[in-house]
């Protein structure tokens, strides 16, 4: 059978750093622990050996999490109806390659109703944080009478959807307090029909298909984390994951070789909740966005658009790029060029679908292109690891990865056009919901652009600000953008005064606490609305005291006076409480050195400094008044 590939991943037997990948393992397996260089060895295109050796090696190193990782650690129960552990290595290695240390607890083989539906002491121990509920078609198939007329049909596929699964996930929120991942399913019936199996009320292999077709609108509604499976077997092929032989023997559904692309896919919803899907995509010009090179070839040159295949090929990644763009990945360009040479066909070529407009960030010099990828994570202010590069040139990826090992470089075939395919299928922009600041992103980031146009035009910084005609909307937490807030909360680590991180679940409780209160913050000024920007939890503490547990805020907007702005909310919020002093905290990771010194810059007095474990801050609030801004305040309670 074949075998589903992490093609985009780069081949563990050609030597890297002077030494091929099992030398490496070798290597790092007889040092000391070091969680960089495991997830280093991770992020290969690995078979199921190199994977379980790569998680003995894990396992041993690290049955903790690090104490340094500032992406909170996953306890995930894998539950199921048929054998399931041979997929724990692989679902282990997959979340270390997103920077993500996980635990996993399987249950009794086929006992997932009774570990769900009753309290089982050894998950009730392991206090999983996230479920993943892994059934196979044939069980889902049970639920289908052999003899079902279409009413029947009908009834069994209601079953499924709207009370078994459901149910599921319920009792695992409300026992556990906990979402569930929730898989579709393999389709490994034989067709009785052929093209004509919908007309056969009773076919097994209709019935899955029908339940995979109304599976992801169940789990929205019922707020599981939907993972398609099925999808990914319509990619590969069934035979890639599914070898029938393995299922009689040992009622293995998902076959071994295929464990390591399951763990993938898992692991791309541990990195979303996390908050780790990519921003950006930063793409090379010269034959990645059109064939030739336009310095020498000139724009009549250049291979792009109708009456060629490989220059429909290059429009079509054009477009694969303009639609993301749509969904909210910012776009930019990184080319080895002369910037007027390189901005020529954005301008005037007329086949080009891409045009200046769309591109966020356009770095076109004959500097490193890994120099030229830290300039542009700084203009934008995102993270290096929320980037993704595309270049046809493997030089240019490999100093790339080897410069920035925290940008995902993805391998790219020669062949043009299978290059959309393969940025997709790496997952890289994956997300567990869409929300409207996902799709206004990109344009918010041009405005960006135009923000910092005016303030190098400005002959001072206040003129700068004032200029900007800047509002600061706030208001409580409420159902309508908590899970932006949510996606925030556990992917802010630059600005973040605590690094503490919540479920959606917990905001939810939050909500319904009187004793604390939650804030969101929007920005909006000339150039357009921000959109949610920051974020505040404060909970009520003895001596008439409000702790700030959370503050976080979008770096995109730091030193316009949001900070200043954002602390007289929030002490208003205090005072209305009966509070006399705000108390904060701050708690160091490896990326929130930025706002270490924050508290003290806004007048509060240190109050105890206990070193690498943190400091805290005390504000009275008698006598406190706010500072001036540019900023206008506008509440929404």
């Amino acid at each position: 059978m074949s075998t589903p590939q992490l093609a985009w991943l780069p081949d563990p037997t050609v030597a890297t750093k002077g030494h091929l990948w099992d030398q490496r393992l070798s290597q790092a397996k007889d040092a000391a622990p070091d969680w960089d260089t495991l997830l280093d060895l991770a992020r290969y295109n690995l078979n199921f050996m190199r994977t379980m050796k790569l998680d003995r090696v894990l396992t041993r190193q690290f049955p903790e999490p690090p104490a340094h990782l500032s992406v909170k650690p996953v306890r995930l129960a894998l539950l199921g109806s048929s054998t399931i552990n041979h997929l724990i290595p692989s679902l282990r290695v997959a979340a270390l390659r997103h920077g993500i240390w996980l635990t996993v607890h399987t249950g009794e083989y086929g006992s997932y109703r009774q570990e769900l539906g009753q309290d089982d002491d050894a998950l009730k121990a392991f206090a999983p944080t996230l479920i993943l509920l892994l059934l196979d078609a044939r069980h889902i198939a049970g639920f289908l009478p052999r003899n079902a007329d279409q009413a029947a049909a009908d009834t069994a596929c209601q079953e499924v959807v709207e009370r078994l699964l459901p149910e599921c996930w319920r009792e695992a929120k409300s026992r556990y307090g906990c979402p569930v991942l929730q898989t579709s399913f393999l389709p490994v019936f034989p067709r009785l029909m052929g093209s004509a199996e919908a007309l056969l009320p009773s076919s097994s292999a209709n019935f899955i298909t029908r339940i995979n077709a109304l599976l992801a609108a169940s789990c929205h509604k019922h707020g599981a984390i939907f993972v398609d499976l099925a999808a990914e077997a319509t990619r590969y092929g069934l035979e890639a994951w599914y070898d029938p032989s393995l299922w009689w023997r040992a009622k293995q559904e998902i076959a071994p070789s295929a464990a390591p692309a399951f763990g993938e896919l898992v692991g791309r919803s541990l990195a979303a909740l996390a908050g780790r899907s990519s921003k950006c995509l930063v793409l090379d010009l010269d034959n990645t966005l059109w064939g030739g090179v336009i310095g020498d070839d000139g724009l009549d040159g250049i291979e792009l658009g109708q009456g060629s295949p490989l220059g429909e090929a290059f429009v079509a990644l054009q477009e694969f790029a303009l639609r993301l763009s749509r969904r909210g990945v910012v776009l930019a360009v990184c080319s080895k060029n002369d910037e007027a040479n390189a901005r020529l066909p954005f301008q005037k070529h007329p086949e080009m679908i891409l045009r200046e407009k769309d591109i966020g960030c356009f770095v076109a010099n004959w500097n490193d292109k890994a120099e030229n990828i830290r300039e542009i994570a700084s203009r934008l202010s995102i993270g290096l690891d929320s980037i993704v590069f595309v270049d046809d040139n493997p030089f240019e990826r490999s100093r790339v990865r080897e410069a920035l090992p925290m940008v995902n470089v993805p391998e790219i075939p020669e062949d043009p056009t299978l290059v959309p395919d393969a940025v997709a299928a790496a997952g890289y922009f994956d997300l567990i919901e869409l929300s409207a600041e996902d799709l206004n992103r990109s344009d918010q980031y041009q405005a960006n652009l135009q923000r910092q146009s005016l303030q190098e035009s400005a002959t001072d910084l206040g003129s700068y600000l004032n200029g900007l005609d800047m509002t600061l909307i706030y208001g409580a937490f409420n159902s309508t953008n908590l899970s932006r807030i949510t996606q925030l909360i556990n992917k802010s680590n630059q600005f973040n005064l605590t690094t503490r991180r919540y479920s959606q679940d917990d905001l939810t409780a939050l909500m319904a606490d009187d004793t604390a209160f939650g804030l969101w913050f929007r920005l909006t000024d000339r150039f357009g609305d921000n959109g949610l920007i920051a974020v505040v939890i404060g909970r009520d503490a003895a001596e008439g005291i409000v702790d700030i547990d959370t503050w976080l805020m979008s770096c995109r907007v730091l030193g316009r006076g949001v900070e200043e702005a954002t602390l007289s909310v929030i002490a208003a919020q205090a005072r209305a409480r009966g509070a006399i002093a705000l108390r904060g905290t701050y708690l160091p990771t490896l990326k929130n050195s930025m706002v270490a010194d924050m508290y003290s810059r806004l007048g509060f007095t240190l109050l105890e400094d206990r070193g690498i474990e943190g400091k805290s801050y005390i504000l009275p609030l008698t006598e406190w008044m706010p500072a001036t801004t540019s900023i206008t305040l506008s509440s929404e309670f």
